[in-house]
């Protein structure tokens, strides 16, 4: 296994590998040079995007400032709406599905750090094959993200859910939930008794 694939597979994997780096250094590039564009310059956008997420579709749309770590270890399906300040931290496989709506401030992150200082701390020695693994993130079809919501690796969020602003996702999120909280617990199931024809004050 090479260094790409130990981190996908979630193994120990050397972050300072140096073609991990390469590749890391040529997305936080495109990164920047798509934040510094404006928000009419739609082509100049969507040749960008091809290039820093070329395995997500092109019917999706990044307000910007955005942060990618990598790019190609993100996966995201149409309709897709992010507002501004969204970090991906894909060292493990983000999945994000189609019609999934992210307020901003919101963080993907997938890397893992061992818990002891010892396992943790540089050392002259690397006598492991790195310090740090993944773990993937999972957010199904017709989620709505709110406002600075953080999400841990190795969540999945089922189709349909809300996580509310604020929330910090340490667990699978069943469909259709409405969860929030630091942790993110689950409040309620999502019915039709939320039917937005339903509230009169706001018509």
């Amino acid at each position: 296994m090479n260094e790409d694939e130990r981190m996908l597979a979630g193994k120990l994997s050397n972050p300072r590998d140096p073609e991990l780096r390469s590749r890391q250094r040529l997305a936080h590039r495109l990164a920047k040079r798509y934040n510094d564009t404006f928000d009419d310059e739609a082509e100049k956008r969507a040749e960008l995007l091809k290039k820093l997420l070329p395995n997500s579709s092109e019917r999706i749309y990044l307000q910007g400032p955005i942060f990618v770590d990598y790019g190609t270890h993100i996966k995201i399906g149409d309709h897709f709406y992010g507002n501004t300040n969204i970090t991906f931290l894909d060292t493990g496989m983000i999945t994000i599905g189609e019609n999934v709506l992210f307020g901003p401030n919101i963080s993907l992150v997938t890397p893992m750090h061992p818990l002891r200082y010892q396992d943790r701390n540089f050392a002259a020695k690397n006598d492991l094959p790195g310090k740090e693994y993944s773990k993937p993130i999972t957010i199904e079809d017709n989620c709505w993200l709110a406002s600075n919501v953080t999400v841990i690796g190795g969540v999945t969020i089922g189709n349909g859910s809300v996580i509310g602003a604020g929330s910090v996702v340490t667990r699978d999120i069943p469909a259709n939930s409405l969860a929030v909280g630091n942790p993110c617990r689950v409040l309620r199931q999502i019915t039709d008794q939320d039917d937005i024809r339903l509230k009169k004050d706001l018509f």
